[in-house]
């Protein structure tokens, strides 16, 4: 009794340390040091948190799983370690059936655990809206980014439109931001985004909002989410697809709903109107080229 109660007294103080250090966290160690989360613990967008929650879970399941492996080996190494004046081999031991048992259920449950949490959260992910309030189509291509943002016509004749180039380095190879392609995301606004890709596999990659999505020739993806945090964020493509693939890179703008209509309104001004679904323009983009846009015969669908 005397050992227990002093058992318990130990705990108290261990708890609080414990406590004390978890509310000292802030928002992204908690959530595994993963981007997507800013000091005052507001995510980037309505999937930030099921995706880390599943990468944090995940984490701790299996170190716990590393901890005991690694403590039963040790154990191990020290209750069965050769003793002085011991000679020959140790005593063998047969196979132990429960053991056994134990060492086939228990990973089998953990892999089906982690499957079964996978596959609902991405079922979550992956589910597109049916009516969203802004629709976007993200065209890749060597090296750079394109962004149609549709209108309400379904020949897209209303839909305005960015062609971007790829990231230009100066000699010492710093990137001019402002040169970059830059998608711009209304805030707190249901997003649907078609990825197509205009002549290799691409991957359509926003850091902080923690997914990535793969594009392919004849095969267009879509993403459907909304982006809850104003701010300004990195992506990139995440698939190896040539040479300059590294300078693919593109900024995103997430912004008041206000400010996303006046820019659209800027496209209009600026006369990027029109389908550019067909224009094609690869290996156009190399270093020190920076025409990046179609000609208007390209944009009407006559583009090879």
């Amino acid at each position: 009794m005397p050992s227990k109660r002093r058992l318990r007294w130990a705990a108290i103080p261990v708890a609080a340390a414990a406590a004390v250090a978890l509310a000292g966290c802030t928002p992204r160690e908690l959530h595994g040091y993963l981007p997507g989360f800013q000091e005052d613990g507001v995510p980037t967008t309505d999937q930030v948190e099921t995706i880390a929650a599943l990468w944090t879970s995940s984490w701790i399941v299996l170190l716990a799983v590393g901890a005991i492996t690694w403590g039963l080996m040790l154990w191990a190494m020290v209750a069965y370690r050769r003793r002085k004046g011991q000679t020959g081999l140790p005593v063998q031991l047969r196979y132990n059936m429960p053991i056994e048992i134990f060492f086939t259920t228990v990973p089998l449950i953990l892999v089906i655990g982690l499957f079964a949490f996978t596959a609902r959260d991405q079922e979550i992910i992956e589910t597109q809206w049916e009516d969203p309030d802004v629709e976007i189509v993200a065209i890749a291509k060597q090296w750079a980014w394109d962004f149609q943002y549709n209108g309400e016509q379904e020949d897209n004749s209303d839909a305005v439109w960015t062609m971007g180039i790829q990231a230009q380095p100066d000699a010492d190879g710093n990137i001019d931001e402002s040169q970059l392609p830059t998608l711009v995301l209304p805030v707190d606004q249901r997003v649907t985004i078609h990825l197509e890709s205009r002549d290799v596999i691409h991957s359509f990659w926003i850091l902080d909002f923690l997914y990535k999505k793969d594009m392919y020739i004849g095969r267009d993806n879509s993403w459907s989410f909304t982006p809850t945090r104003e701010g300004t964020y990195a992506g990139k493509c995440a698939e190896l697809c040539g040479e300059y693939h590294s300078m693919m890179l593109f900024n995103v703008e997430v912004v008041s709903q206000a400010e996303y209509e006046r820019y659209l309104t800027e496209l209009e001004a600026r006369g990027n109107t029109g389908d550019i679904n067909k224009a094609y323009h690869r290996l156009a983009n190399a270093p020190g080229n920076t025409s990046g846009g179609p000609d208007t015969s390209e944009i009407e669908g006559e583009g090879h």
